[in-house]
């Protein structure tokens, strides 16, 4: 899709949509004047989209430092009067929750809406938390999408809820929703208001001890407001398909749902919620007095099962229901139709049958994520682990952070034993040094660095710890999809923008050992590692090198390739580029003679010539291919 199609303004026009650019046309139409946030799959593609229409829809966008930071500019906006949105995925929003707790007992003047992308199965994240219950301890409203159409629909009802009611509202997406792709219909665009004005109330807007006693309550009062509105909402829904059978359900689990009733003529009644939180007590209360036999049916946590087993059992209800808690479905990862057709058969006693191949009866063979052909993270790994065996160092301490280079975790690299979270790489790296005796080495990237590392690296310095701490600085956030950071020279809306010297900032910290290096250049690199690893105290390594698919991309625009290939009369087999620099383009193969070779990929080749640097027989040689 062309993200100018994003502004066509044309009510009834339909679009083929992501489920996240359906986010951004459903703001849109809802007049957002202000967006924010840090990017994290799976909501990566929201930002993506503002970044190429934000000027064009007068409205401000940003990649902010954080979440934490993104939560915090778009409540000032939100209390300023305007209409703002911020998102992340949903680790991130435990990084914003600090702000995101305090915003919703001072509650919002414009419309203030959060997006948290949830990840079932952990696609790409490091846990698969269930953030439906932030809505349950912040109190906020809660709406759940679950397709593209609602997408755009909901985040319009969303910003007009939060208004109506003088809350945040919590937009949860899970990953299979932000990226389905379905029609969307359109709806006019909603007017801007350009810029709001705050009016000063200290009682309401600073939440010291006394205001925040009375903002409790208010709080309190707000929920029981959108509970009502919960109850009459037309985001929920009973869809009658006869029969005595009741599913309740919601989100990505809907879908599943919807196909399996349709699929075998299921006898059942559906209750959609699309307004989760507050739980809509006296629609679910009517919904499983008329049926014999309840289903719950959600991703992750027993959230819906839990409040519909207590609503039973204050309304006294007698009608059994089956979920979680009683062991039919399972807490862990996504759900899909096999698993939805195994599990009421179990439920119902009745076997469903199916011509669908399960993915259990399929071998596929393993596609493990790799570091890409020619990226300076693999360069710098492979610079470490030399400097580590030259100087026989075997039980170093390596602590990672979350980005692409997190693959350092395999082998041969192995330049992982310990992460938590973002920016987690000198905090942790810290306690080791101060716990044990061993070396300990630490890796960041540049846009994880700003996000969070920065107050650990304070605290190292402060602490006198003693480690060594490389900055991986490929000049963009690339796991997410190239987005900018405050390391570059270019903001949200795609305008110059200062940037922040990362050797600078460093420096002014007060640390003397710091070194900037060209991962490409091996040989220097190990050589500041085996200097940075004999330092006592702090040595920081910023690795600094762009990120190999930027190349690519500005190479082939300049129309200059070449790859390397390696010449077989002087190849050794050592395996110093197979085995122990492992890029992803070099490859062994069995010739007819028998005889084992090591050969390059011309179409994986990125042409950054680290294996060439690497190899002591010079056997390894530039081709150039246009």
């Amino acid at each position: 899709m062309k993200h100018a199609n994003i502004l066509i303004d044309e009510p009834g026009h339909k679009e083929f949509l992501l489920g996240n650019e359906a986010i951004v046309r459903g703001a849109l139409e809802a007049g957002v004047d202000f967006a924010s946030t840090y990017p994290g799959t799976p909501s990566s593609e929201i930002g993506n989209v503002l970044f190429y229409i934000s000027k064009k829809a007068g409205m401000y966008f940003e990649f902010s430092t954080n979440e934490k930071v993104a939560m915090e500019v778009s409540a000032a906006a939100a209390i300023s009067g305007l209409r703002a949105m911020v998102f992340f995925k949903h680790v991130g929003l435990n990084v914003a929750a600090d702000a995101f707790m305090s915003t919703a007992y001072i509650g919002t003047h414009g419309g203030l809406v959060v997006i948290t992308a949830d990840d079932p199965s952990m696609h790409s994240s490091q846990n698969e938390q269930d953030n439906r219950y932030y809505a349950q301890i912040s109190g906020m409203p809660m709406l759940e999408p679950a397709n593209a159409q609602e997408m755009k629909d909901f985040m319009k009802y969303a910003m007009e809820l939060s208004e109506k009611i003088g809350t945040p509202v919590l937009f949860r997406t899970t990953t299979r929703v932000n990226h389905v792709r379905g029609i969307v219909e359109y709806g006019p665009l909603g007017e801007k208001r350009g810029k709001g004005k705050f009016i000063k109330n200290p009682n309401k807007y600073v939440p010291i001890p006394a205001n925040s006693r009375r903002m409790h309550l208010e709080l309190l009062e707000r929920i029981e407001k959108a509970r009502e509105e919960a109850n009459h909402s037309p985001l929920n829904r009973i869809e009658l398909h006869g029969g005595e059978i009741g599913i309740i359900t919601s989100g990505a689990a809907y879908n599943y749902v919807a196909d399996f009733v349709e699929k075998y003529g299921l006898k059942a009644n559906i209750l959609k919620l699309g307004m989760t939180h507050p739980f809509p007590d006296e629609l679910v209360a009517e919904f499983i007095s008329s049926v014999n036999k309840v289903i719950v049916v959600e991703e992750l946590e027993p959230y819906l099962e839990k409040n519909t087993r207590t609503l039973a059992q204050m309304r006294r209800i007698a009608v059994p229901i089956y979920g979680k808690l009683d062991g039919y479905f399972p807490r862990a990862y996504e759900y899909n139709p096999d698993l939805i057709r195994e599990t009421f058969s179990k439920i119902l006693g009745e076997k469903f049958e199916t011509e669908v191949y399960s993915p259990d009866e399929i071998e596929l063979p393993p596609r493990p994520p790799v570091l890409c052909p020619g990226c300076p993270h693999r360069a710098t790994y492979y610079a470490a682990m030399m400097a580590l065996k030259q100087l026989k160092i075997k039980d170093a301490i390596i602590t990672n952070d979350i980005g692409c280079y997190t693959l350092g975790i395999q082998k041969p690299y192995e330049m992982a034993d310990y992460l938590l979270c973002m920016g987690s790489s000198i905090g942790t790296a810290v306690g080791f040094s101060k716990a044990t005796e061993q070396k300990v080495i630490g890796f960041v990237g540049d846009s994880t660095f700003f996000h969070g590392a920065i107050p650990g690296l304070i605290d190292a310095y402060h602490n006198n710890a003693n480690l060594v701490y490389v900055i991986l600085d490929n000049r963009t956030t690339a796991m997410t999809g190239h987005q900018p950071h405050p390391g570059l020279p270019m903001n949200g809306m795609g305008e110059k923008a200062p940037y922040v010297d990362i050797e600078k900032l460093v420096r002014g910290i007060g640390i003397d050992f710091v070194r900037t290096v060209d991962p490409y250049d091996v040989n220097a690199t190990i050589k500041v590692f085996k200097e940075a690893i004999k330092h006592e105290g702090i040595a920081v390594i910023i690795a600094k090198r762009e990120c190999a698919l930027l190349w690519d991309a500005r190479r082939r625009k300049q129309g200059e390739w070449w790859v390397y290939e390696i010449n077989q009369d002087r190849c050794t087999q050592c395996g110093l580029c197979s085995d122990w620099l492992a890029c992803a383009a070099i490859f062994k193969r069995v010739d007819e003679d028998g005889k084992e070779r090591v050969y390059i990929n011309d179409a994986l080749c990125d042409g950054c010539g680290v294996c060439a640097t690497i190899c002591p027989f010079n056997a390894i040689e530039k081709k150039v291919i246009r």
